[in-house]
């Protein structure tokens, strides 16, 4: 059975994202793990000697305790949503949320990870400034990150973002599984720059191997990137968009200083981020 993880720290945000993986789980007929982690603050213990212990048990015990209130809130939106069948379990775990995430994805062998962000400024926010930006950084299996205040609907049409390499390709398989399960359509994008050095035999092969799948291929010759990628996100009705890279490098380098009104506005889609080698 796939593992989903979900991290969450009980908010608004959180909980919309618990939508979007309680649907997901749903399709790949997954079980569902939610992650509540948590930092203690640092006592110096010369200054509580005696009170040392006592002092992080009882931090310890109150993460607890909202841990044991929050988790039948979320089972009873699984039930309001007839999703109630979905397997779910749990883990509270101490320390860096990255960390945590990275531990419970190696020792839960998990598929997927699905997270909320709160980024009010745009792409560029979300990459950089929210937690699940900085998940995305280390993470290894695929990541769907859900914006604050998108409600879920139906999956109908996956944008892909391609450069045409033998990388790609492998994502490109691992998307196509996702769109089976949904009968979605994949769109795949390759914004062809004045310097690309992807040849028209290339993208012909591509379009061969792929002709029985639901999947079709669109150039755009631009030096924009980013806006490319929005316009191409309104113009195709695009309801996740993903994309195969989570360094820091490549974010930093297509939502640079050049972005546009639009981004800054805030984004409206789930981003599937797949890590590739």
């Amino acid at each position: 059975m796939k593992r989903i993880l979900f991290p969450t720290d009980f908010s608004e945000v959180a909980d919309n994202a618990f939508v979007h993986a309680l649907e997901l789980a749903n399709t790949m007929q997954a079980e569902l793990i939610l992650l509540h982690s948590f930092e203690l603050p640092i006592v110096d213990n010369q200054y509580f000697p005696q009170n040392y212990m006592m002092i992080y048990e009882s931090m310890e015990l109150s993460q607890f305790d909202m841990f044991k209130e929050e988790i039948p809130k979320l089972r009873a939106i699984a039930q309001a949503r007839n999703l109630g069948h979905i397997r779910m379990s749990h883990r509270l775990m101490d320390g860096d949320l990255v960390y945590n995430v990275g531990k419970a994805v190696e020792e839960d062998k998990i598929d997927f990870v699905v997270m909320g962000t709160s980024g009010g400024g745009g792409w560029e926010s979300f990459f950089f400034g929210s937690n699940a930006g900085n998940v995305i950084s280390d993470v290894t299996v695929p990541m769907l990150c859900v914006p604050q205040d998108v409600p879920y609907h139906k999956i109908k049409t996956i944008g892909f973002t391609t450069r045409f390499r033998d990388k790609d390709k492998k994502a490109l398989k691992r998307v196509l599984k996702i769109a089976h399960k949904t009968n979605a359509k994949i769109k795949c994008l390759y914004v062809k720059k004045d310097d690309s050095d992807v040849d028209e035999t290339k993208v012909r092969a591509w379009e061969k191997e792929f002709e029985k799948d639901p999947i079709t291929f669109l150039i755009v010759f631009s030096n924009e990137v980013t806006a490319t990628i929005l316009d191409f996100m309104e113009q195709k009705s695009i309801d996740v968009l993903t994309m195969l890279t989570y360094k820091r490098g490549f974010f930093e380098s297509l939502f640079h200083t050049s972005l546009t009104k639009k981004i800054a506005t805030g984004y409206s889609h789930p981003v599937l981020v797949i890590p590739i080698d």
